[in-house]
């Protein structure tokens, strides 16, 4: 069966397009591309396109929340085959702006759980490649 249509974007809701456009970019790759102040889309290489708009009055997710307020969607991002590789990503993204939001049972998840600077969850992981 023929698809409905085209994946184009994931739109984040977001108080400032820009700086999370630019934080995305420094971890996935690629260059933001401002329309106006509302609406930044980024192209990350051999991913997704991100598209970062203005909501005034953003509330960030919680994690993990079910009840209220949870997450609506989260982001992973492939940071190697090895802890060495993932450790060395947590170290980048701590720098650029990102905050731990769960970091327990790596080895058993393969996967560290953070929030970006406008509080929406995003992971690293650690994926073996084939």
């Amino acid at each position: 069966m023929p698809p409905v249509a085209r994946f184009r974007s994931v739109v984040i809701d977001c108080p400032d397009p820009r700086a999370l456009a630019d934080f995305y970019a420094r971890v996935g790759g690629g260059t933001p591309r401002a329309e106006d102040d509302d609406w930044v889309v980024l192209r990350i290489p051999d991913g997704p396109r991100l598209a970062f708009q203005r909501a005034d009055g953003h509330t960030p997710p919680e994690w993990p929340r079910a009840d209220r307020n949870s997450q609506q969607f989260h982001i992973d991002f492939d940071a190697g085959s090895t802890w060495a590789e993932v450790d060395a990503s947590h170290e980048k993204v701590l720098a650029l702006g990102a905050r731990p939001l769960d970091l327990e049972d790596r080895e058993k998840k393969d996967f560290q759980v953070y929030a970006d600077p406008a509080g929406h969850p995003f992971c690293l992981c650690r994926i073996e490649h084939a």
